[in-house]
C-alpha cells in the first residue's frame, strides 16, 4: 500500500502571502508573529465559510483549494476587505496586508499537501498583487458568472518564471456600489461542506461525558438552543447585527428561572450552516430550538423567527415582523416574550421587563459592544487592544451603558492579570472603577458582578470574589458565563473539586465551549490531581484557540506532573514564542490559592524562565 493517498483534479487554487513580512518582524519579532498567525487565522475561517479548503500554512503563505472561481474570488475579495477593518482599529506599524493569486489548474494532493503547476501559477500571480489586492488567471475571469458584482481589469499577458507561454493576468475588485456576495452553496456541494462540518462534531455526546463524567441527555426543565439568526442582506457586515439579536435573546432567556438555555458558543457552531433540527437537539441536548432571519435595508428591519420542538420537527411558533430600526429592541422584546409563554414559564409582566432590560438606546452603541465580545473571549493580546478601542467608541456614544462598561473592564482585568499592561497597578484601579460604574448603572446586569468577582479574587478577597460571582448566577441562573467565572474563583480559591462541578455544569449549558472554558476546566483537573484528563481539555482549548498562550502554560504544568518533561518543554517553547517575557515566578504570584504553589516547580521543571 502506497503511503500516501495522491489524488490529482483540476481545481481552483489561491495562494496568499504577507506583503513585507521580513519588514514587519524586524519591527517587532514575537508581535509580527501573532499577528500574521491571526491574519492567517481568519483568512481560513473565510475560506471555509466560502466552500474552500486551507491545506498548507507555511511561514508566511497560505495555499487554499476552490471548487468554483467565484466562490474564491468572493473569499479573497470579502477577507481583504474584513482585514482594512481590522488593520484600521490597530494602533501600531504591525499590520499584515495580504496580496492575492488565484490559478485553474491541475494539482496533486497528498495528506493535505498540495502541489502541482496551479500551486506555482497561483503563487506567480499573486506576486503581480498590490498589497491587499487580488489578481487573477485569464481562465479564472472568464469562468466567474457575469452576475457575480466583479471588476476585472487586464494586465496583459505576462511572462511568468517557469512557465513557457504567456499568461493572461487580471487584477480584480468589486464593483462600486455593489455589495459583496455571501457565501452560496451549490446542491452538489452542500452535502460535502455539511459532512466535513467539524465543530459540533469536536464535543458531541462522547467528548462531553468524558469532560463532565455525565452522558448529555434532555434536562427535566424546558431547554432551549438560539440559533443564529440568518443575514438576509448583501453586506457580510451585517453579520454582526443578525448575531447581536440572537446573543441578546439568549442573554435574556438566561435570566430565566427554570430554563435551561445553551451558551451562544456551543449554538454558533451551526452558523452558516443547513441543519437538521432534530440533529441540533441531539447535539445540544435541548427539546426546543429558535431559529430565524434579519434582513436590514436602510432604517428598515424584516425579522422572522420560528420555534421548534427538536424531537419531532414541529413548528410551536413563527412570527415575522417589518419594523423600523429603532424598533429592534422592542422585537426582541416580543421574540422572547413568546418564547417564554410558549415554553409555559409564567412570568409576571414588571419580572419580565426587568429582565429583557436592553441597557441602551442606541443601535450603533449596541452594535459595537457586541463585536467586542468574542475579541474579549479569545484571551488573545491583539484582539484585546481592538476591543479597548471599539469599546471607548461604544462609551462616547452611550456613557451609561453598563454592558460596554464591563465589556471594558474585562479587558483592564486581563492586561493586569496576563501581564499585557505596563503599568498593572492602574490597569487594575481601571477595572476596579469601570466594574463599579457598570454595577452603579445597572444593579441587576449579572456580568459585572462576575468581572467585580474575578477583580476581587486577583486582589486575594477570595470571599467576596465567591459572593460576587454566586450574585451573578443568581440573577442569570442559565447563563454559562456566569457559572464559568463562579467555577474559576472556586478553583483558585481552593474549592477545587467544587469548581470543576460548576465548570461541568456551565459546558452542559454549552456543550461546544470556547477555549477558556476548557482552559479553567484543564485547570481544574490539574490542581486536583488529575493530570490525564487536564491535559485532554488543555490540548482541546489550544486546538480551539491557538494563539493563545494561556492553555499552553497549564498544560507545560501538567505535562510536567504526567511525567513528560520533554513534551512540556516543547510547549514552554511555544508559549515564549508569544510572550517572551513570560517568567514561572510572575505566572505563579498571581495565583492566592495554597493549591497553586507546586506551579512554580512546574513551569520551572518545563524550561520556563525563572
Amino acid at each position: 500500500m502506497e503511503k500516501d493517498q495522491l489524488s490529482r483534479k483540476l481545481a481552483v487554487i489561491l495562494h496568499a502571502d504577507v506583503v513585507g513580512s521580513t519588514t514587519l518582524v524586524q519591527k517587532n519579532e514575537t508581535l509580527a508573529h501573532q499577528r500574521i498567525q491571526t491574519v492567517f487565522h481568519h483568512f481560513s475561517e473565510t475560506i471555509t465559510s466560502y466552500g474552500g479548503r486551507t491545506h498548507e500554512l507555511r511561514g508566511d503563505a497560505l495555499v487554499a483549494e476552490f471548487d468554483r472561481a467565484s466562490d474564491a474570488v468572493s473569499a479573497a475579495l470579502t477577507f481583504q476587505a474584513l482585514n482594512g477593518v481590522f488593520n484600521s482599529n490597530l494602533d501600531d506599524e504591525i499590520q499584515p496586508q495580504l496580496r492575492i493569486g488565484i490559478s485553474l489548474g491541475e494539482v496533486t494532493i497528498a495528506d493535505n499537501t498540495i502541489t502541482g503547476a496551479g500551486v506555482v501559477l497561483a503563487q506567480r500571480l499573486e506576486q503581480l498583487a498590490d498589497s491587499g489586492g487580488v489578481v487573477v488567471q485569464g481562465s479564472v475571469s472568464e469562468t466567474v458568472p457575469g452576475r457575480m458584482p466583479f471588476e476585472f481589469k487586464s494586465l496583459g499577458e505576462q511572462t511568468l518564471k517557469g512557465f513557457d507561454q504567456p499568461v493572461r493576468a487580471f487584477s480584480v475588485r468589486l464593483q462600486p456600489g455593489q455589495d459583496l456576495p455571501v457565501p452560496e452553496v451549490s446542491s452538489g456541494t452542500q452535502s460535502t461542506k455539511a459532512s466535513n462540518f467539524q465543530g459540533p462534531a469536536k464535543l458531541s455526546s462522547e467528548s462531553y461525558e468524558a469532560l463532565t463524567g455525565k452522558r448529555l441527555e434532555l434536562p427535566d426543565k424546558p431547554s432551549i438552543a438560539v440559533l443564529p439568526f440568518k443575514n438576509m442582506s448583501s453586506d457580510p457586515d451585517q453579520d454582526f447585527f443578525a448575531d447581536g439579536m440572537s446573543e441578546d435573546i439568549i442573554t435574556t432567556l438566561s435570566r430565566v428561572p427554570d430554563l435551561i438555555v445553551i451558551a451562544r458558543n456551543s449554538t454558533f457552531a451551526y452558523k452558516g450552516r443547513d441543519v437538521d433540527i432534530r440533529k441540533v437537539g441531539q447535539d445540544l441536548g435541548v427539546r426546543h430550538v429558535l431559529e430565524g432571519s434579519i434582513r436590514k435595508s436602510g432604517v428598515r428591519l424584516r425579522i422572522t423567527a420560528q420555534l421548534v420542538d427538536s424531537q419531532n420537527g414541529d413548528h410551536l411558533w413563527a412570527e415575522h415582523y417589518d419594523r423600523n430600526l429603532d424598533d429592534i429592541f422592542v422585537i426582541q422584546d416580543e421574540i422572547t416574550h413568546q418564547i417564554v409563554i410558549e415554553l409555559h414559564d409564567k412570568l409576571v409582566s414588571g419580572e419580565f421587563a426587568r429582565l429583557v432590560a436592553i441597557g441602551t438606546n442606541s443601535v450603533e452603541a449596541w452594535e459595537l459592544t457586541r463585536r467586542c465580545a468574542p475579541l474579549i473571549e479569545s484571551i488573545v493580546r491583539d484582539d484585546a487592544i481592538v476591543a479597548k478601542q471599539l469599546l471607548e467608541r461604544t462609551l462616547e456614544l452611550d456613557g451609561n451603558y453598563s454592558a460596554a462598561w464591563t465589556f471594558l473592564g474585562w479587558v483592564y482585568w486581563a492586561e493586569t492579570v496576563w501581564g499585557w499592561s505596563s503599568d498593572i497597578e492602574k490597569s487594575m484601579q481601571l477595572a476596579i472603577d469601570t466594574a463599579q460604574k457598570a454595577i452603579l448603572i445597572d444593579a441587576q446586569y449579572p456580568d459585572a458582578y462576575s468581572l467585580f468577582g474575578n477583580i476581587c479574587m486577583s486582589n486575594g478577597d477570595t470571599e467576596q470574589a465567591i459572593e460576587m460571582c454566586e450574585k451573578a448566577v443568581k440573577l442569570a441562573p442559565s447563563d454559562s458565563v456566569a457559572l464559568a467565572h463562579l467555577a474559576d474563583v472556586l478553583i483558585e480559591s481552593g474549592r477545587v473539586a467544587e469548581g470543576v462541578k460548576t465548570m461541568q455544569r456551565a459546558i452542559r449549558l454549552c456543550p461546544f465551549p470556547p477555549a477558556w472554558y476548557l482552559m479553567l476546566l484543564g485547570a481544574g483537573f490539574h490542581v486536583n490531581g488529575d493530570s490525564e484528563l487536564a491535559c485532554s481539555a488543555l490540548k482541546l482549548a489550544i486546538e480551539r484557540q491557538p494563539d493563545s498562550h494561556l492553555p499552553r502554560v497549564w498544560l507545560a504544568s501538567a505535562l510536567v506532573e504526567s511525567g513528560k518533561p520533554n513534551e512540556a518543554r516543547a510547549i514552554s517553547k511555544a508559549v515564549l514564542d508569544i510572550e517572551p517575557a513570560f517568567s514561572a515566578v510572575g505566572w505563579a504570584n498571581k495565583f492566592k490559592s495554597k493549591s497553586h504553589a507546586r506551579l512554580k516547580d512546574n513551569l520551572l521543571a518545563a524550561g520556563f524562565p525563572k
